[in-house]
């Protein structure tokens, strides 16, 4: 499998140029729909467009050109396209994939808010994002419940301040940087005065699609919190840091009180030491500690991605043989339920 190391490796330059341009919000205007399109871009056989099944009507297609420009054009199993091309297999599920398989229906304290660990609380802070994966454990989620008015986050920002053993609010979503700076900065002032607060986590995906999103309006707002800001981004390969990616990612390090990257192992995308082994140096390059590997979440529709736990925890034993301890991800799974995550190796 061809790891790519800087954007010129991957795709002629008009993707690459467009990918470059307009604000994170233009980007987000121009991101890709329709699946014939992504064929055209991508120069991908019609035999692939044609062979989606229903999957693309029960999960949209949504994938922005930043990300798919460091996807290699014609070649139908590059990492990056498996993890945002729609597959017949989405229409098939073991009778033990579920919608929830993480209870978070039932860890859901009020409208957008979860509470499924102690002294922290999850805040699903929006129901869009910027990329639509395809293994995404949220894919069935009632994104209507987050908070959307103003009204309705304080609501759930007092909900947070009345309980006093909370001390770390979780920003998640969908992404929780699709909301515009104006209102993420309302809503950092609003945690920065909650006195029993020490910590923000923001679980984001944005960067490394549209780095565009790191705005400097964006890095103040970080800068000025009273609060830890500790940030989880999500890279399942090395090629989805590209050198723009590294920039904006460098940025944020320099603002963030931790910055740490969560992978999924997904089956034909990363199933492979080789592969991992790469993504944590080429982490470290870029100032981002290899943080978790996650084991599939059961979600309907996502079978086709599994990879054995076997076959996992003896990627992590070769990982280990390689890299220095810092360097390895744990590999974990969350168990609908449990107090934290499941170590597997």
């Amino acid at each position: 499998m061809k790891i790519l190391v800087n954007s010129d490796d991957s795709v002629g330059a008009s993707l690459e140029e467009a990918a470059r341009s307009g604000t994170w919000q233009q980007q987000m205007k121009w991101a890709i729909r329709d699946i014939s399109e992504l064929g055209r871009k991508l120069n991908l056989p019609e035999s692939t467009i044609t062979s989606i099944g229903q999957s693309v009507e029960q999960f949209s297609l949504f994938a922005p050109l930043p990300y798919l420009s460091r996807i290699e054009p014609g070649q139908t199993d590059d990492p990056l396209l498996l993890q945002v091309l729609p597959q017949a297999a989405e229409d098939i599920s073991p009778p033990d994939f579920s919608n929830d398989p993480l209870g978070e229906q039932a860890a859901t304290i009020d409208s957008g808010l979860l509470k499924k660990y102690r002294k922290r609380v999850l805040v699903i802070a929006s129901g869009a994002c910027a990329i639509n994966c395809r293994y995404c454990f949220r894919r069935h989620f009632p994104y209507e419940t987050s908070p959307k008015s103003d009204s309705q986050w304080e609501a759930t920002i007092e909900k947070v301040e009345s309980d006093e053993s909370i001390n770390e609010v979780i920003l998640s979503g969908g992404d929780p940087l699709v909301l515009i700076d104006d209102k993420l900065e309302s809503v950092f002032n609003r945690l920065n005065s909650i006195k029993h607060l020490r910590r923000i986590r923001i679980h984001t995906r944005l960067p490394v699609v549209i780095p565009q999103r790191v705005t400097d309006r964006f890095i103040e707002i970080l800068d000025q919190s009273r609060l830890q800001v500790f940030f989880v981004v999500h890279i399942n390969h090395p090629n989805e840091i590209d050198d723009f990616v590294a920039q904006q990612l460098g940025r944020i390090r320099t603002v963030a009180t931790g910055l740490l990257n969560q992978s999924v192992l997904l089956k034909k995308v990363n199933d492979d030491a080789e592969v991992l082994i790469a993504l944590s140096e080429r982490l470290l390059d870029v100032g981002v500690l290899p943080y978790y590997l996650h084991q599939l979440d059961e979600v309907t529709g996502t079978s086709h991605f599994q990879v054995d736990v076997e076959q996992g925890r003896a990627i992590i034993k070769e990982m280990r043989a390689h890299l220095p301890g810092y360097a390895v991800p744990r590999y974990v799974k969350e168990i609908a339920g449990q107090p934290n995550k499941t170590v597997l190796a």
